[in-house]
């Protein structure tokens, strides 16, 4: 009983894994099965002796497939007897699987800490990265501005739900085991697996596939992979960039952090500007960071900056400098594609031709007006804002292309200062170099590398980039040798980055798009990409521009707040020193100071209104007087009055008036009276003020006198009309009372006089000194003073003899006086006796017509009488009585011109002036002088700065 029973167990199992196992179908044939299975189809069979027990296999019972709940029976332990020979495979199949399972457990658990421990090697051999996270770009570490990953992770099936489709590994390991415990395991291994066999053979041979093929496939497949994400990532940005110019047009609420971005940059570069005026000679005190774009001319420079800026800005030429100052760029980000200068208002539309070319033509004559005369590059830098939608921020300064050789046309310095410009830009510490080497030409050629190499010899703030690469390519014959270039092994030059970009194929009127298509074809193409030469990343100038927009960013950011505190404490020092020096005055920069004194001047000007008509007539009339006394008395007065008679000395005064009023008289009053009006002019703005007045003004209210006077012009019929005033005015003779008279009198006796005391003063120089002066001042006479004394003392004798002797000599009489005083041994010219009697002849006349003036006060009587019956006659008194009611009218005219007229027009000329001078920061640079103005200017321009400094900082730590 107990055999059969364990038959029938044995029985079961057999037929159980003829139904359920996995790789056979259908009905077995009877001698194909075990022996304890044969008992189940022939019951009775005799020689039925197998001892096992009674199994279900695990395929059924641990199935996912099915649902149906099995029992799982318990063995009890027997002994096993005879057992013919088996051809079971299923067994063997389960008894191989649980050596399998050792197998896979101990490799899993070797090659785990293998690969862990080889894990930690590379890791360890793997250089630090983080200093070259620039080079990334920032749309990578954005990205999850773009993709919203939390609602891809919710739309993806949960790990519990992944779970339910994965085998139980737990319960087909227990079902393997109790496999391995049912079936012998001393059968060979006859029936392995041919298939896994046959899987060995083909892993061998995929193996005898050479390296060399594999390293080559594995390039292209990661080239092909590497464009398409950066035609991917292209695609994105140009769809970004669209979004942004949307954005950015609506001004709503809630872009606050692109505005905040796009204001940053702007910040930047005003601190920037008052930095450049401030430290105009770039000293060191200026730190902040800037991209420095050099190399050598007709490198590509330009080039560059155009492919950053995304439009053709500069001008244009063929070989010859273009670039002749330093140009900085401020890139920002804004809703149209424009540009606009720091002082200038107007915006110039980068999509537009007409707009660019005359944008290029605007920066040319800048260039050009910035270059003073014998020069050919200038420092001065001009301040330029482009702003468009996808534009990285940065500051940028293009400085002229280093040469070689001082061609013709250029000044003999053009090397040196070139220099000179890009030493002061790159020496500041914190500034970016962006070397440009120009990839067509032999690098031997190159002079930039030297000179960047001399100010940054560590690399750590220089990029380097080669242009034209097509050529470069198309020409060298070694593509190692422009691979040397790009890892820095062909120059004693360390570089930051390396990159390599195509600027177009050399024709001028490409457009950016059209560059971006051809550098972008050319690099997809490329052998240098490739041959892994370059790395994808190195290439274009799109790479190029977002890393050293990166840089640049990285750079303010740990050099914009040690620039802070050292204006800090340099605004600290300045507020020291002036307190020190001017305690009780404020603190008035270049500008305010100018405003000061503009409003004085002004009010000087005013004042000249404020002058009484009777002070203008008087100085008029005097200053009149002294203009024309010369001319009245020695071509008018002395003529007549050497007639005979009353009615010629008339006819001759008449005549010479008349040609006098003609010709020179209303020129010589209009002279007179723009020079009172200067003179007045010039004591209201140069008089002290007391207490008030400030000597720092005195040089600008000078230069402004004159700058005005020299732009006044007085009205050119002013002439014609006081012609008719004064020729009325002398045509009267009428002298209506006595006080008249005696005025005139005064007035021709004040004439003569000064006129006597002239011709005293004129014969003592002609004589020398007189006995008195010669014995108290221990003074000696010349030998021609004593020939001079001698002629006159002979001249006077003859006058004695003859008083009414007439002005000049006759030819015997010089003769007669030149014997006599050669008869006393003393020679004379003639000519030297003609001068002599001219001084004594006048002092003579003078002093008779001063006696007969002093007759005629008592002859106005006779004058109403016409002198009838009368020896005495004065007309030389009526004559000067002419003159001063003519220079008396002629002042009243001249004084009403100048109050209605004049004065305003020069009001006028003073405004323009000012103005003029205030929009001249040279001039007013010039004028207005000392250390008082430059501590005051500097102390504005350091606050300032740091106003802006800290203003900047603030903004960067909300952007953070």
């Amino acid at each position: 009983m107990w055999r059969l029973r364990r038959a029938a167990v044995a029985c079961e199992v057999c037929q159980s894994l003829v139904k359920h196992s996995s790789g056979i179908k259908g009905n077995l044939p009877l001698q194909k099965l075990h022996l304890a299975s044969r008992n189940g189809y022939h019951s009775r069979h005799p020689t039925l002796k197998l001892q096992r027990p009674h199994l279900r296999t695990s395929f059924q019972q641990f199935s996912s497939l099915t649902n149906l709940p099995l029992r799982k029976l318990k063995l009890s332990p027997v002994k096993y007897g005879y057992q013919p020979h088996r051809n079971f495979w299923p067994a063997r199949l389960a008894a191989r699987l649980l050596k399998l399972r050792y197998l896979i457990l101990g490799s899993a658990v070797g090659g785990g800490y293998t690969a862990k421990k080889t894990f930690d090697e590379w890791k360890d051999m793997i250089p630090d990265l983080s200093d070259y996270k620039w080079i990334v770009p920032d749309i990578v570490w954005e990205i999850d501005e773009y993709i919203d990953f939390e609602k891809i992770r919710k739309a993806l099936p949960s790990s519990e739900d992944l779970a339910k489709f994965a085998p139980d590994m737990d319960k087909i390991v227990e079902s393997l085991s109790l496999l391995k415990d049912f079936f012998t395991t001393g059968s060979p291994g006859e029936t392995a697996f041919r298939a896994t066999d046959r899987g060995s053979e083909n892993d061998k041979h995929y193996r005898k596939v050479s390296d060399k093929e594999k390293i080559d496939q594995l390039q292209e497949e990661l080239l092909h992979t590497q464009l398409k994400y950066q035609r991917i990532l292209e695609r994105l940005e140009k769809e970004n960039k669209e979004l942004r110019k949307l954005v950015l047009q609506k001004d709503d609420k809630g872009i606050h952090h692109r505005k905040l971005k796009k204001s940053l940059i702007d910040m930047y570069s005003e601190v920037l500007d008052v930095l450049s005026d401030y430290d105009a000679s770039y000293n060191t005190q200026d730190h902040l960071p800037r991209v420095v774009v050099v190399g050598d001319q007709s490198a590509g420079k330009t080039s560059v900056l155009e492919m950053i800026a995304q439009a053709r800005i500069f001008p244009r030429g063929s070989g010859e400098m273009m670039t002749r100052s330093p140009v900085k760029v401020t890139l920002s980000e804004g809703p149209h594609h424009v540009a606009l200068f720091k002082d200038s208002s107007r915006e110039f539309d980068l999509t537009k031709e007409e707009d660019l070319a005359a944008l290029r033509h605007e920066i040319e004559l800048r260039m050009r007006k910035n270059v003073k005369e014998g020069c050919t590059v200038s420092p001065e830098t001009i301040s330029l804002n482009v702003k468009g939608p996808g534009l990285q921020r940065m500051v940028l300064v293009d400085l002229p292309g280093v040469i070689n050789t001082v061609t013709s046309g250029m000044a003999p310095d053009t090397k040196e200062t070139i220099f000179s410009i890009s030493k002061a830009y790159m020496q500041n510490p914190n500034a970016i170099i962006l070397c440009i080497q120009d990839g067509s030409v032999d690098a031997e050629r190159s002079i930039v590398t030297d000179l960047v190499s001399q100010m940054d010899p560590h690399g750590r703030r220089t990029i380097f980039v080669l242009t034209k690469v097509d050529l470069a390519e198309k020409n060298v014959a070694s593509p190692s040798r422009i691979q040397q270039i790009i890892e820095g092994k062909l120059f004693p030059m360390k570089a930051l980055g390396y990159f390599a970009v195509v600027t177009g194929k050399g024709n001028s009127s490409e457009s950016i798009e059209a560059i971006k298509e051809y550098e972008e074809e050319f690099f997809q193409n490329s052998r240098l990409l490739k041959t892994s030469m370059l790395k994808a990343h190195q290439v274009t100038t799109r790479n190029l521009s977002l890393a050293v927009s990166d840089c640049f960013w990285k750079m303010v950011r740990e050099s914009v707040e040690q620039q802070a505190d050292s204006f800090k404490a340099t605004r600290f020092n300045l507020e020291t020193e002036w307190k020190n020096n001017y305690p009780r005055l404020r603190e008035l920069d270049r500008n305010e100071l100018f405003e000061k004194a503009k409003n004085e001047i002004l009010d000087e000007v005013i004042s000249l209104s404020q002058v009484t008509p009777k002070h203008w007539e008087e100085i008029l009339q005097q200053s009149l007087w002294e203009r024309v006394s010369t001319h009245v008395i020695e071509n008018i007065y002395l003529p007549a009055a050497q007639t005979m008679n009353s009615g010629t000395f008339n006819t001759t005064v008449d005549i010479k008036l008349k040609q006098w009023t003609d010709k020179q008289l209303p020129n010589k009053a209009v002279e007179v009276a723009w020079e009172t009006l200067q003179e007045e002019f010039s004591r209201f703005m140069t008089e002290p003020k007391g207490k008030e007045h400030d000597d720092i003004f005195d040089k600008l209210k000078e230069a402004v006198k004159e700058e005005s006077i020299k732009r006044h012009k007085w009205n050119d019929f002013a002439e014609d009309s006081l012609r008719v005033i004064q020729h009325n005015a002398l045509e009267d003779r009428s002298i209506s009372d006595k006080q008249q008279w005696d005025a005139a009198i005064y007035f021709m006796e004040e004439a003569l006089q000064a006129r006597l005391k002239d011709t005293e003063n004129a014969i003592e120089n002609m004589i020398g000194p007189d006995w008195k002066k010669r014995w108290l001042y221990w003074k000696n006479r010349t030998q021609e003073q004593c020939v001079h004394n001698e002629t006159k003392n002979e001249l006077e004798k003859m006058l004695k003899c003859n008083e009414e002797h007439p002005a000049y000599l006759a030819s015997d009489e010089i003769t007669t006086v030149r014997k006599n005083l050669e008869s006393r041994g003393v020679e004379v010219d003639p000519s030297l006796i003609k001068d002599t009697w001219h001084q004594v002849y006048r002092r003579h006349f003078l002093k008779t017509a001063l006696n007969h003036c002093n007759l005629c006060r008592r002859g106005f009587y006779y004058y109403q009488r016409h002198f009838v019956d009368s020896e005495l006659e004065c007309n030389d008194v009526v004559l000067f009585w002419r003159i001063q009611r003519m220079l008396a009218i002629t002042a009243n005219t001249l004084r009403q011109q100048l109050t209605n007229t004049e004065v305003r027009r020069l009001e006028k000329n003073v405004k323009e002036v000012l103005e003029d001078f205030a929009e001249d920061g040279e001039k007013k640079i010039k004028l207005l002088t000392g250390k008082r103005v430059q501590l005051a200017e500097d102390l504005k321009k350091v606050r300032e700065i740091q106003e802006k400094l800290d203003a900047f900082i603030e903004a960067l730590h909300q952007e953070k």
